[in-house]
C-alpha cells in the first residue's frame, strides 16, 4: 500500500486577517511618523546670585494680617490708615517687580478680612504674593 502525500505545503492566512494586519501596520507607521519633539516657547531663565535675592527680598513690602492687627514691614498700623500708608510706600516704585507685597496671614484670619486687605493692596497698585510656609533653620549641638 502506497501512502499518499499531502500536497498542502502552502497555507494561506484567512482573508479576514489581512485587513487587520494592514490596519495595524498603517497605525504603526502613522504613530512613528508623527512623533516629533514638541517645541514650546523657548525661555531663558536667568540665574540669580544669593546676594541679589536677599536685596530683592529686603525691598519687597511685607504685610502681616491677623484678626485684629495689620503690620507693614513689622510696623503696626490701624485699619483706617493701612491703605494710605501702603499707597505712600508704593508711590515711587514704577516697575511691577518693585511693587511686590508679600502677604503673611495667620491661620485664624477670617476670609472677609483677608479679601479686604488684599483688595486694599491691589487698589494701592501692589502685586500680591503669598508666603505660605517659612523655612526655619534649627541648630543642634
Amino acid at each position: 500500500m502506497i501512502a499518499r502525500r499531502s500536497s498542502q505545503l502552502l497555507v494561506e492566512p484567512p482573508a479576514v486577517a489581512t485587513g487587520d494586519i494592514a490596519f495595524n501596520l498603517i497605525v504603526f507607521f502613522l504613530v512613528c511618523a508623527s512623533q516629533q519633539p514638541s517645541s514650546g516657547r523657548q525661555q531663558i531663565i536667568p540665574q540669580a546670585d544669593a546676594k541679589q535675592q536677599t536685596q530683592e527680598q529686603s525691598q519687597n513690602l511685607s504685610v502681616e494680617v491677623t484678626k485684629a492687627l495689620l503690620t507693614i514691614n513689622g510696623n503696626k498700623i490701624k485699619d483706617a490708615d493701612f491703605a494710605s500708608r501702603l499707597h505712600a510706600q508704593l508711590q515711587g516704585k514704577k516697575r511691577p517687580e518693585d511693587r511686590v507685597v508679600v502677604v503673611k496671614s495667620a491661620k485664624d484670619v477670617p476670609y472677609q478680612r483677608w479679601i479686604q486687605v488684599t483688595s486694599w493692596i491691589e487698589d494701592a497698585g501692589g502685586t500680591i504674593t503669598l508666603q505660605l510656609e517659612e523655612e526655619k533653620t534649627v541648630m543642634t549641638n
